[in-house]
């Protein structure tokens, strides 16, 4: 055959070198697709995932970063940006510090020991870590990557007791003891104890989360010595009141496309509910900036809970000044813009993905019991129907955008640690599914989970699930304005 070719009998030699150059190059293109495209079904041409839209204003020359560090504060629209890291993840087969159940070790001290997979410092290569934790700077930093850039996100302590005392009425025993949280405000020292166990949640619960004593006494001093802590080794502070342009900063530090950080309210709590069982409030985004909190407490009341929860409100008051300044540095027009196009393409992404005009809905009305967001206490926590009809690619990019968090965590932990097939149980009778913290929980016919125990009926070593999908410490264990009005108030 090689003499035939060379006496050119099967055709002229610069045919078959252009038919193994194609052959080449179209072996090249499916490999280059597979690993760019590792998260599954890609959207179809047409889908709306497909338009340049989605990629937004240039960034200039700048590379993605893939090392990345949120700390999820509690109550701050957390669970929010946590779908943002779990989405550009998985979408580019980046590796997630999972813990075991659905919490790092929270409330305890973050030890690196709580991630799945950990196998000493630098071992593996972790890309993202997100989950729950009470932060610990020599722990973090064994199991990331020198190179990673630090977040988080704060909240106005007003408005984040009244998001606590919905979500944790029933955990934190200084809220239990209480008839309301109005009454909880005019005298917290009345049902405070500082060695009662998950009371961590009814006090300076930033502090908390950033792995500062809460009950520490205020002075000047301390407040300015945690604020240096938080700055040395957090690049960006989000603003909860100001969730679109902190989207906005974070996009343009991580140099990320803007459908990475477009996103739905996940995790959010019913305010107003209309007699259809849906949500009031904004379509499927975030309260508008300067929104009036809920009519639950005074002014003299919310400025009680300010001071009460005063290493917090230092934190927030000097975060939101340091977030005007980046702001301001950004550009005034520029961020009015970038912001008017992320909210004109959230409402895109709604029209298109969602039930009910993107309006969020109670979760018994969620037909497909898979992605009913997890449900405790008084708090109603609303979630998101898909529209029916859509191509695979397009059903699969927009339900990762309204996956609660436990369902997501649940995925990517069977994605990064596959469980060999276990055999059939006999007819008739199904074996426990355990979890990835070696819980077993009861299945109901959707497959979800409904009940966490080990066997023996003992809860896990971190406690029963919480309200956030997290544990609480177990029993034998203690642990010792919307919208500011003028950016000088703060």
């Amino acid at each position: 055959m090689l003499r035939a070719l060379a006496c050119g009998r099967l055709g002229p030699l610069w045919m078959w070198k252009a038919l193994l150059l194609f052959v080449a190059v179209a072996f090249a293109g499916q490999l280059l697709g597979i690993i760019f495209s590792k998260s599954g079904v890609r959207p179809a041409a047409g889908s709306i995932f497909s338009s340049p839209d989605g990629r937004g204003p240039s960034l200039g020359p700048c590379r993605p970063r893939t090392h990345i560090m949120f700390l999820k504060t509690h109550k701050t629209a957390s669970s929010t940006v946590l779908n943002m890291l779990y989405r550009f993840g998985e979408e580019r087969g980046l590796r997630f510090a999972l813990p075991p159940g659905y919490q790092l070790g929270y409330p305890l001290p973050f030890s690196a020991h709580r991630v799945k997979g950990y196998r000493g410092p630098r071992a593996v290569e972790f890309h993202v870590m997100g989950n729950h934790m009470r932060f610990q700077k020599a722990e973090v930093e064994k199991v990331m990557p020198a190179d990673t850039f630090y977040f988080s996100i704060v909240r106005d302590p007003a408005a984040l007791a009244e998001s606590s005392f919905a979500y944790y009425k029933e955990v934190a025993p200084a809220f239990r003891k209480a008839k309301s949280l109005g009454d909880f405000a005019d005298d917290p020292g009345k049902y405070y104890d500082p060695r009662a166990r998950n009371n961590h949640y009814a006090r300076n619960l930033l502090w908390f989360d950033f792995g500062m004593d809460h009950n520490a006494n205020f002075s000047a001093a301390l407040a300015r010595r945690g604020e240096a802590a938080v700055r040395q080794t957090f690049k960006l502070v989000l603003v909860s009141e100001f969730f679109d342009q902190s989207v906005i900063l974070l996009r343009h530090a991580l140099c990320w496309p803007l459908d990475a950080v477009v996103s739905f309210s996940l995790n959010a709590r019913q305010r107003k509910p209309d007699g259809d069982g849906r949500a009031g409030g904004v379509r499927s985004g975030r309260p508008p900036a300067g929104a009036p909190p809920d009519p639950v407490l005074t002014d003299g009341q919310r400025e009680k809970l300010r001071r009460w929860n005063a290493l917090d409100w230092h934190l927030y008051r000097a975060f939101n000044r340091t977030f005007w300044r980046e702001a301001e540095a950004f550009g005034a027009a520029r961020m009015e813009r970038e912001v008017a196009l992320l909210r004109s393409r959230r409402e895109a992404l709604a029209a298109a993905c969602l039930r009910n005009s993107g309006e969020p809905v109670e979760a018994h009305r969620i037909r497909d019991k898979t992605i009913r967001p997890f449900q405790s206490g008084p708090a109603k926590i609303l979630g998101y129907e898909l529209r029916p009809g859509l191509d695979n690619g397009t059903a699969a990019a927009c339900l990762r955008m309204i996956r609660p968090e436990i369902q997501y965590k649940d995925a990517l932990d069977a994605k990064q640690f596959p469980r060999p097939q276990s055999p059939r149980a006999p007819p008739g009778r199904r074996s426990p599914v355990p979890a990835s913290d070696g819980s077993f929980f009861k299945r109901d016919p959707s497959g979800t989970r409904e009940k966490g125990r080990r066997p023996g009926g003992r809860t896990g070593e971190e406690g029963p699930l919480d309200r956030d999908g997290g544990r609480s410490m177990s029993r034998n264990r203690n642990d010792s304005a919307a919208r500011t009005r003028t950016r000088e108030a703060v």
